[in-house]
């Protein structure tokens, strides 16, 4: 593992990431107004300092800073164990911390079929970074937050501050409505695709009154309004802001994707020059697309899209 870099300075806010208006004519034509939150580029400032902070591109990526920035804090330099399937954006994030910042992190892979193949560039993205994987059964999984499999976890690995999977607890929904902040007055629709609903909820406590979050769901099973709901009163107390979800866009789950979404992908970054990662932020900005051509946004409309990742 390197060096660990000055904990004040990379746990430095970044934010606010670049708020850019996007010319489209499937918009332009419902009279809405499009907005991207370019969150994919929150650790890119003029004053990055790279010999004390090392490449941008080796952070970790998007807005799983706002997440995992007040639970490392709370982890105080501990062992971080937590959870992910095999392109977990969140697992590479934490590995990207734990190099940077010099504590051990362990990664709790889904699919222990996975544990004697060659590791994906996601996967050997986070071993690179010193993350031990440790890959279990689907089933385990499933039950990787009950009390008995948390114990052989840590019965395991010793003591360890847990991070759940995707980083959504309440301390990530706190740290996440800066990103609402950031958006007051900017938007009256707020759109972020989802994966544990943490972003998502305190995406919608930050914003003004009057402003509404959208979520995109990615995964299929239709759990996450009680995720939300769920995360708002361990973080706030109660419900906290104005959210909804539209659950239509998930295109076969999580890491899935159609060759319908790729032509879309391919065709928004040739209309815009934005790379267009795929599992998340192309069912985000498809799902919007076509929103607006139902008319599901009153002209007059602004939306702004949250890009979470780069591809």
């Amino acid at each position: 593992m390197s060096q660990p870099v000055n904990l004040a300075l990379a746990l430095q806010p970044r934010p606010p990431s670049p708020l850019e208006e996007v010319h489209d004519d499937r918009f332009a034509r419902q009279g809405v107004r499009l907005l991207l939150k370019r969150d994919d580029l929150i650790h890119t400032t003029l004053d990055w300092d790279t010999a004390a902070l090392g490449p941008v591109e080796l952070y970790p990526p998007g807005n799983k800073w706002r997440k995992l920035s007040p639970n490392l804090r709370a982890a105080a330099g501990r062992t971080v164990l937590t959870f992910g399937g095999a392109y977990s954006n969140h697992l590479r994030a934490t590995a990207a911390a734990g190099r940077l910042l010099g504590f051990p992190t362990i990664g709790v892979v889904r699919g222990d079929e996975l544990a004697g193949r060659p590791l994906n560039p996601s996967l050997a993205r986070c071993a690179a970074d010193g993350m031990t994987l440790h890959f279990v059964d689907r089933t385990t999984y499933r039950a990787k937050a009950d009390p008995e499999v948390l114990a052989g976890l840590l019965s395991a690995f010793g003591e360890c501050c847990v991070i759940p999977e995707g980083g959504s607890n309440a301390l990530a929904a706190q740290g996440c409505t800066e990103l609402g902040r950031e958006l007051r007055g900017r938007a009256d629709v707020v759109a972020v695709a989802c994966g544990t609903g943490g972003t998502l909820a305190g995406l919608a406590a930050g914003l003004a009154p009057g402003q509404r979050a959208l979520g995109i769901p990615v995964l299929r099973g239709g759990f996450l309004g009680d995720a939300v709901r769920e995360l708002q009163q361990e973080a706030f107390g109660g419900p906290a802001g104005s959210w909804s979800l539209d659950e239509r866009f998930h295109f076969g789950g999580y890491a899935r994707t159609t060759p319908q979404l790729h032509a879309f992908a391919d065709d928004f970054e040739q209309r815009h020059g934005l790379p267009v990662e795929r599992l998340y932020v192309a069912k985000l900005l498809y799902a919007l697309t076509a929103l607006a051509e139902e008319g599901a946004f009153p002209a007059g409309t602004t939306v702004a899209a949250v890009v979470t990742g780069r591809p």
